[in-house]
């Protein structure tokens, strides 16, 4: 009994240094966005002379001025649909090519996902020259699609890779049940696998958001006009040769990320079951 008290005590002990390693670390983490949120509001002088301080009066100024005279609205919606349309092609593509290479017999599947998997060894930035000529050539420059196709591409590797352990780990029984009962091979995909596999789609569609959402130097070199630029590029835009005006900025900053914190919320539970499935089976 006393032995069972004592490892109790440890028990609860180590579980309080836990608690208070992880306090620490979540502060860490938070308080950058904190202090971004607070500087949102204050003026030029208050973040220069008082950095760590509180505002003396919210400045609401500030987001009608990234929102209106940084034009943040406009490069707001153009990554909306940069973003939204990478994500729905994307992801339609990626789970069609991972349940072919995962679920179907043919010769090449191997061959295909190597091909895939090397694809990750190549990062987007090293093509940046034979895709602003290719772009160039076809008229594609300061054009959505001069985003939306390498974003596509550059997503297929580890999409992919996950995916197809996430196909791999489901039973074959549920697609040969479904084809006895008439169902076709199209019709198992969209009616039985997808809907059980949700899992691993919102993990490589949450990757392949925030990858698209923060992408910058393509964004930069491939786009030209306040029509088409996206947020990441539109920031750039509030730091001038002579001034900064940092209230204003800071406030773009914040609605730039507001739309990943809720993404992040709404999807981290489904993390780290995606990954499992689709890293460790298979």
């Amino acid at each position: 009994m006393a032995s069972y008290e004592k490892n109790k005590s440890k028990f609860k002990v180590s579980k309080l240094i836990i608690y208070i390693v992880l306090t620490i670390f979540a502060v860490i983490y938070l308080y950058p966005l904190i202090w971004l949120i607070i500087a949102a509001f204050k003026t030029n002088n208050e973040i220069f002379l008082s950095a760590f301080g509180f505002p003396a009066e919210l400045q609401w100024i500030n987001f009608e001025k990234a929102w209106v005279a940084g034009h943040i609205g406009q490069y707001f919606l153009n990554s909306v649909i940069v973003v939204g349309t990478t994500l729905l092609v994307s992801l339609l593509v990626n789970c069609m090519a991972a349940y072919a290479i995962a679920r179907m017999k043919w010769k090449l599947s191997g061959a295909t996902m190597a091909m895939f998997l090397s694809g990750m060894m190549v990062p987007i930035h090293a093509s940046l020259i034979p895709l602003f000529v290719w772009f160039s050539n076809l008229g594609l420059i300061d054009n959505y699609l001069s985003l939306i196709i390498p974003y596509i591409v550059f997503s297929f590797g580890q999409s992919i890779y996950i995916m197809r352990g996430f196909f791999g780990s489901l039973p074959r029984e549920m697609e040969e049940a479904a084809v006895i009962d008439g169902c076709s091979l199209w019709g198992a995909f969209w009616k039985i696998i997808i809907p059980i596999s949700t899992g691993g789609i919102f993990t490589i569609g949450l990757f392949t958001f925030n990858g698209t959402w923060n992408e910058l130097l393509v964004a930069k070199i491939f786009t030209n006009s306040d029509s088409v630029r996206t947020l990441p590029v539109g920031l750039t835009t509030f730091v001038g040769p002579n001034m900064t005006n940092y209230g204003p900025m800071f406030a773009a900053i914040v609605i730039a990320v507001i739309p990943t914190i809720i993404v992040y919320c709404c999807l981290s539970n489904k993390i780290v079951g995606g990954l499992t499935a689709g890293a460790v089976k298979g």
